[in-house]
């Protein structure tokens, strides 16, 4: 029996294949959907997994200091925190052997958790190059300390997930997946 929303998921892959062609689009595929605030696992074209997530609060956007969140096609580049308990805090990448309180109430310190997905754009002059380079601005798909936030546009740019779906989706898929997202 197919998934409640695989009907979503045939329109994103027409849409990949044609704005995309010529990228395999068999393998692993993150949909990232801001105005849903979800990030669906498709693999070769059917839907696994789907999972609350939090991009900018700042909304959309590409350029540099801007804190937003790039649209457009990128792959995962990188993958870091293969050991990292739930909650470890990540500084630079590298677990800082320091918790974070996910019961915190105050100030959000955007904390990195769990596992990082580091991101490269694919689109030269959207997400790719000058100062519009997700990788160059460390744009991750990461864990958070606020899991309160997880389902609101609340990150620096990034994209936000529970640490448990994180830890999940990082176990799932490879450097190379593709992910796109959508304004959608």
């Amino acid at each position: 029996m197919a998934h409640p929303k695989q009907g979503l998921i045939d329109l994103l892959m027409e849409y990949m294949e044609v704005r995309y062609a010529g990228q395999d689009l068999s393998a692993d595929l993150l949909y990232v959907s801001v105005r849903r605030q979800r990030l669906f696992h498709v693999r070769d074209g059917g839907l696994i997994a789907e999972y609350p997530i939090a991009t900018a609060s700042k909304g959309l956007g590409a350029k540099v200091d801007t804190y937003r969140t790039p649209t457009g096609l990128h792959r995962v580049s990188e993958k870091f925190g293969d050991d990292v308990p739930p909650l470890g805090i990540l500084k630079d990448r590298e677990f800082t052997g320091q918790f974070a309180d996910p019961d915190f109430a105050g100030k959000d310190n955007d904390w990195i958790t769990s596992r990082i997905l580091w991101l490269s754009g694919l689109e030269p002059g959207v997400n790719q190059g000058d100062d519009v380079d997700s990788h160059e601005r460390f744009i991750y798909i990461h864990g958070t300390a606020n899991e309160g936030s997880v389902g609101t546009p609340s990150s620096m740019g990034c994209i936000r997930m529970r640490n448990a779906d994180v830890i999940e989706l990082y176990e799932g898929v490879a450097v190379g997946t593709l992910v796109v997202v959508l304004d959608n």
